[in-house]
C-alpha cells in the first residue's frame, strides 16, 4: 500500500486566501463589463470575507468559557 505524500502550506491560511482575493481583482481587471467579471469579483469578495471570517475566529476574545 503506497503511502500518501503530505506536504505542509508553506503560507497561513488568511495569506493565501487574501493573494487569492487579489489574483482575482487582477483578473477582474483585464476583462470587460460582464458576467465573468462580476463572478471573478464575487469570488475576491468571498475570499476576503472568508479570511475575515478566519481572522475573528482565531481571535483570543473568542476563548471559551472556563
Amino acid at each position: 500500500m503506497q503511502r500518501r505524500r503530505r506536504t505542509r502550506p508553506t503560507t497561513s491560511f488568511e495569506q493565501r486566501l487574501s493573494d487569492a482575493a487579489k489574483a482575482l481583482r487582477e483578473r477582474a481587471k483585464r476583462l470587460p463589463p460582464g458576467p465573468e467579471r462580476e463572478n471573478l469579483l464575487r469570488q475576491a469578495r468571498q475570499a476576503e470575507t472568508a479570511a475575515h471570517i478566519n481572522q475573528w475566529l482565531s481571535s483570543p476574545g473568542l476563548a471559551s468559557p472556563k
